[in-house]
């Protein structure tokens, strides 16, 4: 392993985004500790100082002892990276208080607990990095986005005031805030964007700017990271 190798807690790393960080990490050496609901895929796709654990973090009442036994068995975390989330959209009216309450619990406070549950050992040790897998959504509000744009603004809040409450603990915060990004994000979904490669983000574009965020001056902090597709093409699925 290389000398400067970290451990890394990576959430939502079975696919897309999650993935592509999680196996940018493993080539660059980095151990990483994978949080996932569903691992079929997942060994033909990584290899490396990998550690499998499987999670629903939609599940927020068993959340936070699952969190506090990763972190006994894992105390050496050196960082979190959280991908985890899911996008669903339509006029506020379209929702039940249960999809509102399934929405925001996910992309937004299964992140908080994540950060809770390891932010003290964090700052014990002085140095580490939170990296927060924002959205375009948490730059601008848009028509029928009302509760997916607020649960990516209040990640990006959060994101704000950590960096605010850390730097004395000599922890970087980071938010990386990507547009339209070619994943299975979109298969349940009634868009996607357009075909043309200028029309979306990568997986890979995230994972560079992830690595870039961790490789960092220390006495640098790259706050936020805003990736878009040249040209952004929406275009509609037919049913």
């Amino acid at each position: 392993m290389m000398a400067d190798a970290r451990k890394f807690l990576v959430s939502g790393a079975t696919s897309g985004i999650g993935l592509a960080i999680t196996q940018r990490l493993l080539r660059e050496g980095h151990q990483v500790v994978a949080l996932g609901r569903n691992f079929t895929q997942f060994e033909s796709q990584c290899s490396g100082a990998l550690t499998k654990i499987p999670i629903d973090l939609s599940q927020l009442d068993e959340l936070p002892k699952q969190l506090n036994e990763i972190g006994k068995t894992h105390p050496d975390i050196d960082g979190l990276i959280c991908c985890a989330g899911r996008g669903q959209f339509g006029s506020l009216e379209e929702f039940s208080f249960a999809q509102i309450n399934a929405l925001m619990s996910l992309n937004f406070t299964s992140q908080a607990y994540l950060t809770r549950a390891f932010l003290p050992g964090l700052k014990r040790q002085k140095r580490g990095n939170l990296i927060y897998i924002g959205s375009e959504a948490a730059l601008s509000g848009g028509r029928r986005g009302a509760i997916y744009c607020a649960s990516k603004f209040a990640l990006r809040g959060m994101a704000q005031a950590l960096r605010e409450e850390c730097a004395r603990s000599h922890l970087h915060i980071c938010i990386i805030n990507p547009g339209m990004v070619k994943t299975a994000f979109f298969d349940e979904l009634n868009f996607e964007p357009g075909e043309e490669e200028t029309n979306y983000v990568e997986a890979e574009d995230v994972a560079e700017a992830v690595n870039l965020v961790l490789n960092a001056r220390a006495g640098t902090v790259i706050d936020e990271i805003n990736l878009s597709p040249l040209k952004k093409v929406v275009q509609f699925k037919k049913r």
